[in-house]
């Protein structure tokens, strides 16, 4: 754990990286851990200690039950979510919502400041960026502050805090909303969705395929559900399978034991290879011809480097609402919510020779940016090195919280 002691490698100051992320889905902690490891590889390991926060599990009850209560709330009741989702984007509610829990956890945001010091701190996460900015405000300096939008369309009013330093944006609805939103337009930039670094150097398709026993010339139609396996995937896949059709599944669950072990007993129609968490997502992506998935950002974004249609077999409401949208608007896939229709789609497009299918994955690809990642790796590495902030003058009751910087630090 970094602390605002003298932290050094070599005659250098090791840089101190913070990411503040919650585990509500997956996509957060991703963003965070594909950033990290584009930095390691960028700047090396040696120079940098990089930190990511769970900041709803630093906070009061019932804030630190969030990354159970979201994938259950999700599952059992997407409608009750989006109403909730947009009730909370309404701009009295957003107001009154962000200063509550920051008042409501103030010593306890306050301690993950002087817990965890840093050079350049990093939010992936929405509803975390405006209270961690009261809180680092109220010092009389503060590290630069970076949020990085990990929603690809429907981004709530959260995200753009025009008291950040830089914002990061993965496509241009997102950058007019920071518009709107009054967000000054040199302090944003449109990169896309940062994904892992392994997604900018695919491997060679045909040797992917070799290592996975996929050489059989059949297509192979991916299936995943997210890390939590969440949704309808057990019946969207018996549907496939009805169909009878000339290919392979490749079905990943993430961490739902329960369900891989649940479709590995039962008997397929087609060759089928059931997965659980894997870490060589951009492999199996860049063997694969269509991606089966829910509309979660990351997943959209990383199956359109790898130049993968997706049929979208879920959505949660509001919050992924935009994803949808984005997709069949450009006419990288479809939104096919009841798994019939998610079996129609899959043997339409292995019909008429693939020929569906080719077009749809050129459109995919245009969609693709597999350089974001580097790009904001490049922007936080500059921030790291630059002069903290000084904030604006506040009361006199948060003296308490002030933190100033190693006498030690050099001048950078």
């Amino acid at each position: 754990m970094a602390t605002y002691g003298d932290l050094r490698w070599g005659v250098h100051l090791m840089k101190r990286i913070l990411f503040l992320m919650s585990d509500t889905g997956g996509g957060h902690r991703s963003a965070a851990e594909a950033i990290s490891d584009a930095l390691k590889i960028r700047y090396g390991e040696a120079n940098m200690q990089i930190e990511l926060v769970d900041v709803f599990r630093a906070c009061h009850w019932p804030l630190n039950k969030m990354p159970e209560f979201y994938p259950w709330i999700v599952n059992k009741s997407a409608r009750a979510w989006g109403w909730g989702y947009r009730l909370a984007n309404m701009r009295p509610i957003y107001s009154l919502n962000k200063r509550m829990i920051y008042y409501g956890n103030r010593q306890r945001l306050h301690n993950i400041i002087q817990n965890h010091a840093a050079d350049v701190v990093i939010s992936v996460h929405s509803v975390i960026t405006p209270p961690m900015m009261y809180a680092y405000q109220s010092l009389s300096q503060r590290p630069p502050f970076i949020t990085v939008v990990t929603d690809l369309v429907s981004t709530p009013r959260y995200w753009y805090d025009p008291r950040v330093d830089f914002t990061f944006l993965p496509t241009q609805k997102a950058y007019e909303r920071g518009l709107r939103r009054g967000l000054e337009p040199e302090r944003m930039r449109v990169v896309g969705l940062p994904v892992h670094p392994r997604f900018s150097a695919l491997r060679e398709r045909a040797t992917v395929r070799a290592e996975h026993g996929w050489d059989d010339g059949l297509p192979v139609v991916m299936m995943v559900a997210g890390m939590d396996g969440m949704g309808r995937l057990y019946h969207t896949a018996r549907a496939i399978d009805a169909q009878n059709l000339n290919c392979r599944l490749a079905i990943i669950t993430g961490k739902n034991a329960a369900l891989k072990a649940r479709l590995e007993a039962q008997t397929w129609n087609q060759p089928t290879d059931v997965y659980g968490f894997v870490r060589d997502m951009a492999d199996k992506m860049t063997a694969a011809d269509m991606l089966v998935t829910k509309a979660g950002p990351a997943t959209i974004s990383e199956a359109f480097i790898a130049g993968l249609p997706v049929i979208l077999s879920d959505r949660i409401p509001g919050q992924e609402d935009g994803n949808v949208t984005h997709v069949v608007e450009n006419g990288a896939g479809v939104y096919a919510p009841t798994p019939a229709q998610v079996a129609e789609t899959v043997a339409a497009w292995l019909a008429d020779d693939g020929a569906q299918l080719r077009q749809r994955k050129a459109n995919a690809r245009r969609l693709a940016n597999p350089s974001a990642v580097w790009q904001v790796a490049d922007a936080i590495w500059e921030y790291a090195h630059a002069a903290y902030i000084p904030a604006p003058k506040k009361s006199s009751r948060s003296a308490r919280y002030r933190i100033l910087k190693p006498e030690a630090t050099p001048q950078r």
